[in-house]
């Protein structure tokens, strides 16, 4: 068996310890300043993030009530469109039960194939997806378009 003669570098190297410049022990009082300036920029940064939030917050509050105050005079505006929202609202809940009882027969039936092939899965997703997204997207805008108070704004 031949060597090489392009070596591997070596795993370990040397280290030089000779005796350079002297590290003296820092002065106590000199490590406590720094530590309390730092303490002070750390509680400066947190301050600052602390505006940052509540600005953040009080942001997506304002426009939270500004489309509520909306909501709340389309509603004043159209009262009898309101109570149709809920009562369709209602019957299509019931629709999204029947939907969801017929898609989790379908999935405990299937079980087994669906976990097989992603034909199967591709096939089931294709069939329920979009519709279920589609009238849970409904549901949400007649629930918000009804006439019953959302207690939170109350």
């Amino acid at each position: 068996m031949s060597h090489d003669s392009h070596s591997t570098p070596a795993l370990f190297t040397q280290v030089d310890i000779t005796a350079g410049t002297q590290i003296r022990p820092r002065d106590n009082q000199d490590t406590v300043d720094e530590q309390a300036g730092l303490l002070r920029s750390i509680l400066a940064a947190q301050d600052r993030q602390n505006e940052l939030l509540e600005e953040l917050v009080n942001q997506f509050g304002a426009a939270q009530r500004q489309r509520s105050i909306e909501l709340g005079q389309w509603k004043q505006a159209n009262p009898e469109l309101a109570r149709g929202c809920r009562t369709a609202a209602e019957a299509l809940s019931q629709v999204q039960v029947e939907f969801l009882g017929t898609m989790t027969r379908e999935i405990n039936e299937n079980a087994d194939a669906l976990m097989d092939g992603d034909f199967m899965l591709n096939e089931f997703v294709d069939r329920f997806g979009p519709r279920l997204a589609h009238l849970n997207g409904v549901l949400q805008i007649l629930a918000q378009l009804s006439s019953t108070p959302n207690p939170a704004n109350s």
